[in-house]
This record gives C-alpha cells, sequence and structure tokens, in this order.
C-alpha cells in the first residue's frame, strides 16, 4: 500500500511540475530549459518546506534541561540538508521502488537481522542500510507491517512470524531485530508477547520510547498509541506505552540498543528516545530519517549485530561449560 501511495505522490508533484512547465512555456518569455530548472526548484522548494515543517512543529516541545548539546549554524545546515536529502530520496526512490524481501549470505559470521520499519513506510526505507549489511555479508530480511494505521499491537503477530521464517530458513535460533521509530515500539511489543527466547538484540533507531508530541498531529490508531502528552519534560506517554512499559523486565530490556538523535525532528521531546534499563547512544546533528541512512550509524549498528553474535557464543560456551560440571 506505502509504495502505491508514495507512486502516487511522485507522480502528483510530477504533474505539478509539467502543469508549471507548460505555464511558463507560454506565459513568460523564458526559454525551455530555464522553465525546466524553475520547475525542478519548484518541486525542490515544496518538498524543502515539509521537511522545514517538521522542525517547526517539533520546536515547541524539544527537550531543553535533558539535550544541553548545542549546533553550530554551519551544523545546523548539515542537519538539515542530511533530513531533506534523506527524505527526498526515501519517499521518491526507496519506498515506490526499491522494497525487498530478503537478502541471504551463505558465508556471513554474524547473526541474520530483520528489519521493522517505522510509521508510514515500507521496507524500501532500508534500502540504504540493506547496501551496508550487504557489504558486511549479514543476513537479513524485512517485513511490511500493515494495516497503516493499524494498532501497533498488530504488528506484534506479523515480527513473530516474520522472525518464525528467519529462524526456520537460517537455521539459527536467535536473530538481531533492527527497528526504526514506531517499528521500535514494535519490537518491545513483539518481545511483549513472545519473550526473548529467539532474540538476542533489538536495535532501535529514533524509536519513541516514551512518545512523541509530533503524533499528536498524525492519524491512526498508531498514532494514538505513541503520542507524547503534554510540552517537553512536562508531558507524559500515551497509556498504551505505559501499559508497555509495565510489561517489561530487566531480561528484556537489557537486550535493547537505543540508538537517537538529540535533534531528532520527528521524535520530541528527543530524549524520549532513552529508554531506561536499555544500551543509549546519543548522537548530534542527524535527523529522524537520515538515521538508517547515515553511515556513521550503518557502521554503529554493524558493530551491535557482530556484539550480538558475540554474546550468544559467549553464552553457549558457558552454558556448555556447566552442563559439563
Amino acid at each position: 500500500m506505502i509504495s502505491r501511495i508514495a507512486r502516487t505522490l511522485l507522480l502528483t508533484q510530477c504533474g505539478i511540475a509539467l502543469l508549471f512547465y507548460l505555464l511558463l512555456t507560454r506565459l513568460t518569455p523564458l526559454p525551455a530549459p530555464l522553465c525546466f530548472l524553475a520547475c525542478v526548484l519548484l518541486v525542490l522548494l515544496l518538498r524543502a518546506m515539509i521537511t522545514v515543517n517538521s522542525f517547526a512543529l517539533t520546536w515547541p516541545y524539544r527537550g531543553r534541561s535533558s539535550n544541553p548539546s548545542t549546533l553550530t549554524w554551519p551544523a545546523i545546515g548539515r542537519l538539515f540538508a542530511g533530513e531533506f536529502a534523506a527524505t527526498m530520496v526515501c519517499s521518491s526512490w526507496g519506498m515506490p521502488f526499491k522494497r525487498f524481501d530478503q537478502r541471504v549470505y551463505e558465508d556471513s559470521t554474524a547473526l541474520p537481522v530483520l528489519l521493522v520499519h517505522g510509521y508510514g513506510c515500507n521496507s524500501g526505507y532500508w534500502h540504504w542500510m540493506s547496501r551496508a549489511l550487504q557489504e558486511a555479508h549479514i543476513t537479513h530480511y524485512a517485513l511490511d507491517m500493515e494495516p497503516v494505521f493499524g494498532s501497533i499491537d498488530g504488528y506484534a503477530p506479523l515480527i513473530h512470524e516474520a522472525l518464525q521464517r528467519v529462524i526456520a530458513e537460517t537455521g539459527q535460533d536467535k536473530i538481531v531485530l533492527l527497528a526504526h521509530s514506531m517499528g521500535g515500539l514494535a519490537a518491545r511489543a513483539y518481545l511483549r508477547d513472545h519473550g526473548t527466547e529467539h532474540v538476542a538484540r533489538v536495535i532501535t533507531l529514533g524509536s519513541p520510547h516514551h512518545g512523541t508530541a509530533v503524533a499528536n498531529f498524525g492519524v491512526g490508531i498508531n498514532c494514538g498509541e505513541m503520542n507524547w502528552l503534554g510540552r517537553a519534560e512536562e508531558g507524559t506517554s500515551s497509556e498504551w506505552l505505559q501499559a508497555l512499559a509495565a510489561t517489561e523486565d530487566a531480561q528484556k530490556l537489557s537486550c535493547l540498543v537505543s540508538i537517537y538523535s538529540l535533534h531528532d525532528n520527528i521524535i520530541t521531546p528527543q530524549i524520549s528516545a532513552k529508554l531506561e534499563g536499555a544500551n543509549n547512544i546519543a548522537l548530534d546533528g542527524i535527523g529522524h530519517v537520515a538515521l538508517a541512512l547515515d553511515p556513521g550509524v550503518q557502521h554503529m549498528v554493524i558493530e551491535e549485530i557482530h556484539k550480538a553474535q558475540h554474546d550468544v557464543l559467549q553464552a553457549t560456551s558457558k552454558l556448555l561449560r556447566k552442563q559439563r560440571g
């Protein structure tokens, strides 16, 4: 569904650009190349305004005392440019055309990975992360979570089904869940229902573990479940998030790694992505969509995947020694 919506929006933008081009060529003396350039700039301007709007919406709700990190103006420019570029390529190329199901490597020395996308996305969002995983020869699978506007509780069975498939096809007893944004909450809902028996590590990128105020502007049951009620640190999580947190213990949280940006333009307050009991890694100057496309984040994720493999081997070795007495 998301791929069809993304293609429709892409065609709509092309249609607007074409109409503007025809108007310019008929109503102005500008040469055709300049008219074409003006049309391209118009589309880029409209798309840039969407990114500007995401930062504008989060500004009143940003964390203050919990986010002392400030950026220089050049860094702010890089933050915006990176997020704008990420939204452009994801919505115009990744999600419309680059959905995928699996990429398997027989010579992989790492645990297999299941990729879980966020709100309003599909597996195409992971196209650039997938390329990094391919270079590392890490087997990975992806799923599309629908209905798009359904409850996050409904995504847990989809993750369970996909996880069972990964285990059956790879012969591995444990895997790594890599989730972006809302996908991290769906992964936690999976752990609530099925535990950590087959999960060595859950890595979340920019997940609103305590909610995000931007969800109040969204559509769907899932937005209501991941909203943040109030401004900045004075607010509170939704009832759904509070109920989810009440089901978690130290074992579930200890396998979770939360990687997030202190300047996220969707998760606000940004400190919402910090989950007590998990391994939290805060970064500077990266936008929300850009997280999975950032080479530094990709390197960090691959390191965590290999650490998960090491931990599993260590635990297995310890169990064998204990059995031998």
